[in-house]
C-alpha cells in the first residue's frame, strides 16, 4: 500500500483551478512548477499534470494553446517594416527564413529545453550564392545604363537651352551686313574668314540643319541637291513624300549663292568694276571652285530645260564655269548634272556648256586586268569638254571590306580608276562608301585620299575636314 506521502498521490490528477493567493510552497518559473520535487529532475511523471502560472492545465490543452501561438507568429513576422518588405521583394537575401520552420507543429518543442532553441537568422549573413552574385551583377549593370541614359536626356535637355553653333556661326552667311568704316575687324569678304576649303562633297546636303551653310562652314567645296520637277518648279528633297513648297532648288541653293558671290566681289571705292576673274566663295582662296551635284530625279529631258533656265542668274553674273568650245574657263561655280541628266543635252552645244555631266566610272575601267596590262580602254565619250566627275558606288566597283579593311585588291581596283578618270581629266569621286564603324571609314578615307581621289563623298561633315583619321587604339583592325 503506497504511503499518502508518496509523490505521485500528494497532488490530485487535476489541481484546484483557483488556489491560494497566499501559497508560498507553489512557485512557477517557465510554466513548470518549482514546489514540486520534480522541478529538480525536469521529468513529469506520467500520471501528472503540467502546471502553468500555478493553474493545473491538461497537457493537451497547453499543447493546443502553443499551436495557436505557434501558428500566430508567422503572421506577427511577416508584419515588418515596408522598407523590409520591400528589400524581402527585391532580394531573397533579406527575406526572413522559414525554410526549416514550414509546419507550426515542427515549432514547437515537445519540453522547453533551455539552450536548444534554433536561432533565425537572416539570410543575408549567409554566404550568397552563385546565382545572387548573377542576379546583383545584372541589376547593377541595367541601373548603370540607366544612370548612363538619364545622364544622356539630361544633357540633351540642357543642350537644347543653347542656341546651336552651326545656326549661331551661319547666320553672318545669311544676314546683310553693314560695315563701319571705324570697324577694323571686319571687311567686305570676310563672310567665310578663317575657312580653310577641304576636297568633300556634302552628301544630300539638303538634309543638313542648314542645307549649303553647313557645308560651307565646314569648308566642303561640293554640295548635293536631288531636284523633283513638279507644276513647273524645282523642288528639293531626297523624295516625294519629302517634298514642301518652300524647299526649291532657287531658295535653297541657286540665290543663297548668288548672295555670297554678291559679298565676295563687290563695288568700293577701291574696286570700281567687276575682275574679269570672279573671286568665290572662299576668301582663303577665293579660285576655289563650288561644286553644285544637281540629281536629276524626274525625267532628263523634260527637267534639263529647267535647270538650265533656273540658273540664269549665276550665268549672267558670270559666276559659272563654262566652255567656250576650246578652253574651260573656270568660276565661282561648277554645275554638274547626274541621276537622270541626259548626257546628249550635255554635248550638243560644241561650243558652249556651263552644265557638265557625272561620267560613270565603272565604264571607263571595264576590266581591271587589261589597265594593268597597259591596254586602253577605247570609250573616250566621256572627257575634260562634257564632264567633270567620273563616279560609281564604291560597294559595286570595288568591293566590302569584309575584314575591316582594304585589300591589296581593293587597293589595286582604286588605283585603276583614277588612272582611267585622270588620263581623261575627270575627277574621281565614290559614292557609298562605309560609314560604320567608324575605324573602317576612316581607313577608307585614308586610303582614298593618299590614292590620289580627287572628292570625298562624306555625311559626316566635321570629321573629314578635321581630317582626324588617325587610327586608335580602340580601332582594333589597326592592330590586324
Amino acid at each position: 500500500m503506497p504511503s499518502s506521502s508518496s509523490p505521485r498521490h500528494s497532488q490530485s490528477r487535476f489541481t484546484t483551478p483557483f488556489p491560494a493567493a497566499a501559497s508560498n510552497e507553489l512557485h512557477t518559473v517557465g510554466g513548470i512548477s518549482q514546489g514540486d520535487e520534480t522541478s529538480k529532475t525536469g521529468n513529469i511523471p506520467d500520471n501528472r499534470p503540467a502546471t502553468f502560472g500555478g493553474f493545473g492545465v491538461p497537457e493537451e490543452l497547453v499543447y493546443e494553446s502553443d499551436l495557436e501561438e505557434a501558428w500566430e507568429r508567422p503572421r506577427r513576422q511577416r508584419q515588418g517594416s515596408l522598407w523590409t518588405r520591400g528589400l524581402a521583394a527585391v532580394s531573397p537575401l533579406f527575406a526572413s527564413s522559414n525554410k526549416h520552420n514550414k509546419s507550426p507543429v515542427a515549432s514547437v518543442p515537445l519540453l522547453p529545453n533551455k539552450g536548444n532553441h534554433s536561432k533565425l537568422h537572416p539570410r543575408w549573413l549567409k554566404k550568397p550564392t552563385r546565382s545572387c552574385c548573377i542576379l546583383y551583377c545584372v541589376v547593377g549593370f541595367l541601373a548603370m545604363l540607366g544612370v548612363f541614359q538619364f545622364i544622356s536626356i539630361a544633357c540633351g535637355i540642357v543642350v537644347s537651352f543653347f542656341p546651336d553653333e552651326i545656326d549661331r556661326v551661319t547666320d553672318h552667311w545669311r544676314q546683310p551686313q553693314r560695315l563701319d568704316p571705324g570697324d577694323t575687324t571686319h571687311w567686305p569678304t570676310d563672310i567665310s574668314k578663317d575657312i580653310i576649303p577641304v576636297p568633300c562633297h556634302s552628301h544630300n546636303d539638303y538634309w543638313r540643319r542648314v542645307p549649303l551653310y553647313s557645308a560651307l562652314e565646314a569648308g566642303c567645296i561640293g554640295v548635293e541637291a536631288d531636284v523633283w520637277l513638279f507644276d513647273d518648279e524645282l523642288y528639293v528633297g531626297h523624295s516625294i513624300s519629302a517634298l514642301t513648297p518652300s524647299r526649291t532648288l532657287r531658295s535653297m541653293y541657286i540665290d543663297p549663292l548668288l548672295k555670297i558671290l554678291h559679298r565676295q566681289n563687290p563695288i568700293t571705292r577701291f574696286h570700281h568694276d567687276l575682275d574679269e576673274t570672279r573671286n568665290g566663295v572662299f576668301d582663303t582662296d577665293p579660285s576655289q571652285q563650288v561644286i553644285l551635284l544637281i540629281d536629276f530625279k524626274t525625267n532628263g529631258e523634260e527637267t534639263w530645260d529647267y535647270v538650265h533656265s533656273q540658273l540664269n542668274p549665276l550665268r549672267e553674273n558670270g559666276y559659272l564655269t563654262y566652255y567656250n568650245g576650246s578652253d574651260i574657263i573656270n568660276g565661282p561655280i561648277t554645275v554638274v548634272g547626274t541621276g537622270n541628266t541626259p548626257f546628249n543635252r550635255v554635248a550638243e552645244r560644241s561650243t558652249y556648256r556651263d552644265i557638265f555631266f557625272d561620267a560613270p566610272l565603272d565604264r571607263l575601267v571595264d576590266d581591271v586586268d587589261r589597265i594593268e596590262a597597259g591596254t586602253r580602254v577605247d570609250d573616250d565619250t566621256f572627257n575634260i569638254t562634257n564632264s567633270y566627275y567620273a563616279s560609281v558606288s564604291f560597294e559595286k566597283a570595288v568591293g566590302t571590306p569584309w575584314l575591316l579593311h582594304l585589300t591589296d585588291r581593293h587597293v589595286q581596283t582604286i588605283r585603276s580608276h583614277i588612272r582611267a578618270a585622270h588620263r581623261q581629266g575627270l575627277k574621281v569621286r565614290y559614292w557609298g562608301t562605309p560609314n560604320w564603324p567608324r575605324s573602317l571609314r576612316n581607313h577608307v578615307w585614308r586610303v582614298l585620299a593618299r590614292e590620289g581621289v580627287d572628292m570625298l563623298n562624306v555625311d559626316d561633315l566635321v570629321s573629314a575636314t578635321r581630317k582626324d583619321w588617325a587610327p586608335r587604339i580602340s580601332d582594333w583592325s589597326h592592330w590586324k
